[in-house]
């Protein structure tokens, strides 16, 4: 397949050709990636930042693109929790969320079918988002009642049609930003996206105490749905490849190029365990402060709320740090600071029903949370085909989903046998693996900078 890329200036050559295939870079050479251009870009201001019309759309995506993730998962977890469920059918609910883990078997769908509307992408975008504020709004008109399993057959088929807003969420992102935008575009979507779940999960928890559940899910899906105007006004990719030609192709080239990289298998067991601490923290993060410390829905919601700005500076920090310190430093301290930060919910569990080791826990974990996000998208992006964005992208960001959603019903296990505090300890122990990986790694992620790397290299 021909990729064309539509800016000025259709190719870029290295000082030796193509650039060469490594085991972490697409067979396809990318011009340029987060570690090399990092060298040659000034830091932009924040108003520079948003004023890029491709950086500055990452932020009501994003937000588009963490809206139902939140009205599927904790938000619901509160829900049900209020209404008297016990912890272990609220840990099976979680199991909602396995679209999103397994949304890399009908990606190939996406690559391959192009609508007549709007292109590949954003095509595909419109209908998913009108889908998925529909099904939000059914969510709110049927409720739990007495057969929470109609809720959870919903909710379901919701989380699939955001799972499938997100890959093309996730290949639209990939095609339009140019990598030495990618750090910090990827930092202003954990802004948006961010923003969603706080906007899902605390203020809809704090609208519920006043105006009920179904009418605050009733209200989230016309917000959903009016963010069907941000994909009319969206640009084309600026990478532009022709889709897949055959179905046979869409479905093996993508794998067939990703599994020819050597040392794949460690590379994969990176972005696994990466955020797998992170996973498992957030499980039953909601049930925890409202049912294992006692807070009301409405203080959870409060002092989640605290922890926007918090979210908004730590991406944004995280995505002029990735530009100084190069993608595989952020990955290495950022993850730190992820691993750290569910150490924050065992003083918090040891403290009891504290408002200020409460507020403090949350701000600390959307910073951190923020921040190692922004790397680890920008990490996947770099690794994807543009002829295949939306396969290889929902193949490598599923396996991170893994964590996610397989968490909960052994989390709720693990609580019921060692504790909150014990629990969250073990959460962070199982954040390490990760950071080591990137470590053992290092040396491969950092050959794809070609040679601008070695002063990086020697650094670490």
């Amino acid at each position: 397949m021909r990729e064309r890329r539509l800016v000025k200036g259709a190719s870029r050559r290295t000082g030796a050709g193509w650039m060469k295939t490594s085991a972490f870079a697409p067979s396809h050479a990318q011009a340029g990636d987060v570690d090399s251009d990092r060298r040659t870009m000034s830091t932009p201001s924040l108003a520079q930042i948003l004023a890029n019309r491709r950086i500055g759309l990452m932020l009501p995506l994003g937000f588009l693109s963490g809206l139902p993730l939140a009205l599927t998962a904790g938000t619901l977890q509160a829900w049900l929790t209020v209404v008297g469920l016990d912890l272990k059918t609220i840990g099976i609910f979680t199991l909602v969320g396995l679209p999103y883990t397994l949304k890399f078997l009908w990606a190939p769908l996406l690559d391959r079918i192009v609508p007549p509307w709007l292109g590949r992408r954003r095509g595909w975008m419109l209908l998913t988002q009108i889908g998925v504020a529909i099904g939000l709004a059914v969510m709110g008109l049927v409720g739990p009642g007495d057969h929470p399993e109609w809720l959870g057959m919903i909710a379901l088929g919701v989380a699939f049609l955001s799972a499938s807003l997100d890959i093309v969420f996730d290949a639209y992102r990939t095609d339009l930003l140019l990598p030495t935008e990618r750090g910090f575009g990827a930092a202003v979507w954990v802004n948006g996206y961010r923003f969603a779940l706080l906007l899902a999960s605390s203020g809809a928890l704090v609208l519920a105490d006043h105006i009920g559940w179904p009418s605050t899910y009733l209200l989230l899906a016309g917000l959903m749905g009016a963010g069907t105007v941000t994909i009319w006004a969206a640009p084309e990719p600026t990478w532009n490849a022709s889709a897949p030609a055959t179905m046979a192709e869409a479905l093996g080239e993508p794998l067939r190029e990703l599994f020819a990289r050597s040392d794949i298998v460690k590379l994969l067991l990176l972005i696994l365990l990466y955020k797998i601490g992170d996973a498992v923290a957030a499980s039953l993060q909601t049930a925890f402060f409202i049912g294992g410390l006692g807070f009301s829905s409405s203080d959870v919601g409060y002092v989640k709320g605290l922890g926007l700005f918090a979210t908004l500076a730590g991406a944004l920090a995280g995505g002029i740090a990735m530009a100084r310190l190069g993608l595989v430093r952020s990955l290495l301290v950022f993850g730190l600071f992820q691993a750290l930060s569910n150490l924050c919910f065992t003083g918090l569990a040891w403290a009891g029903k504290s408002y200020g080791a409460l507020a403090a826990s949350v701000i600390v974990e959307n910073v951190t949370g923020g921040m190692g996000t922004a790397a680890f998208l920008a990490l996947i992006m770099s690794l994807c085909d543009h002829r295949y964005t939306a396969t290889q992208f929902a193949l490598l960001s599923s396996l991170e989903a893994v964590g996610r959603v397989l968490s909960g019903r052994p989390s709720a296990e693990l609580v019921a046998t060692v504790g909150w505090a014990q629990f969250f300890f073990i959460s962070f122990v199982l954040a390490l693996p990760g950071v080591w990986l990137v470590w053992q790694l290092r040396a491969g992620l950092l050959e794809k900078a070609g040679k601008g790397a070695a002063s990086e290299a020697a650094a670490l």
